[in-house]
């Protein structure tokens, strides 16, 4: 004769077995941190996000009381490193700082490895990076609205930089050339400091790119500013307008870092990496060392798991819409 109580007895035996699984990481979350932590920056030493990852990590390690390693896992437009985190134990050991390419790279890549929303458990935001429009010292305009007139009548004789497909300074170049209605000649390079190399030498006449690279060159007069892309002025550049002021609305693009764990991290693990991420983000000496960058950093509302997923949603609309439109991939 059938049981008619054996299909209850093995949904109970499978919760059980599942709660005996949770059990270690449960446990485990009760005394953590208790070894160091790894932070992984998937991109190469020496760049802004490089920079930004290990402040961050210094200023976290201080109120977690576990040193924080910065681990480079750099390659394929971010895509290496994310993956190495996608995989790792969800116990909070193991994290990832990452920009704009967490989203654009799901529309880049036809097979990429992971799924920056299913994979991943938002921490919080970290940083709001603006962008600006520069162009070489000799580029004809005089001002903003000159720059917009002799752009849309010249588009064939214009060339922008980037520092390579999907980079912020590329997906900056898509979104001026879209709110402009204009095609320009696009120069690929290998990074923003090849880019950047050469519109200081005149190779080139524009290039979109973060204040971080951007603002220093052209306060010693090596390049020149036309635009803040967004609404309002930049605090590192207030002299320079915001493209809003010509009238032209549309054009507003922010790289800006977050930070992550694997999927199933548990929850009270992710709250005192959030807890320790908004004690940096108000943290005068982060802030100080973010702005000397021209960077900044966000406000504690925005360095949580809420927000950054609201973020990273907004990012994969917008710029993966923008990427698609304009029929770029990766591969």
């Amino acid at each position: 004769m059938t049981n008619p109580f054996a299909p209850l007895a093995l949904a109970v035996r499978a919760l059980a077995t599942a709660a005996l699984g949770l059990a270690p990481l449960a446990a485990a979350s009760q005394d953590f941190p208790s070894r160091p932590i790894t932070m992984v920056m998937p991109y190469a030493p020496g760049g802004p996000g490089d920079t930004i990852t290990r402040v961050f990590a210094a200023a976290m390690q201080n109120t977690l009381g576990q040193q924080i390693l910065v681990d480079n896992t750099a390659g394929a437009s971010g895509t290496i490193g994310s993956a190495k985190v996608a995989r790792a134990k969800p116990d909070g050991y193991t994290l990832l700082m990452i920009h704009v390419s967490h989203a654009t790279n799901l529309a880049m890549f036809k097979d990429l490895p992971y799924h920056p929303v299913r994979d991943f458990e938002p921490v919080g935001s970290a940083t709001s990076g603006p962008m600006v429009i520069v162009a070489r010292n000799g580029f004809p305009p005089k001002d903003l609205a000159e720059f917009v007139t002799h752009v849309k009548a010249n588009p064939a004789k214009v060339n922008l930089a980037h520092a390579g497909v999907g980079s912020a300074s590329h997906l900056c170049g898509l979104m001026m050339m879209s709110v402009l209605g204009v095609q320009l000649n696009e120069i690929p390079y290998k990074g923003t400091g090849p880019a950047l190399t050469d519109l200081m030498g005149g190779q080139v006449d524009l290039l979109c790119d973060q204040t971080s690279g951007t603002v220093p060159p052209v306060k010693a007069g090596r390049i020149k500013a036309y635009a803040a892309a967004g609404k309002a002025r930049l605090p590192s550049l207030p002299e320079v307008p915001a493209i809003a002021e010509a009238g032209i609305q549309g054009f507003d693009i922010n790289i800006s870092f977050g930070l992550y764990a694997p999927k199933g991290t548990p929850q009270p693990v992710l709250g005192q990496l959030t807890a320790a991420l908004q004690k940096a983000v108000t943290d005068p000496e982060v802030r100080s060392k973010l702005e000397g960058m021209g960077i900044a950093a966000v406000g504690a509302g925005q360095a949580t798991p809420a927000a950054l997923r609201a973020h990273l949603a907004h990012e994969i609309e917008t710029l993966g819409g923008l990427l698609a439109k304009a029929g770029v991939k990766a591969n």
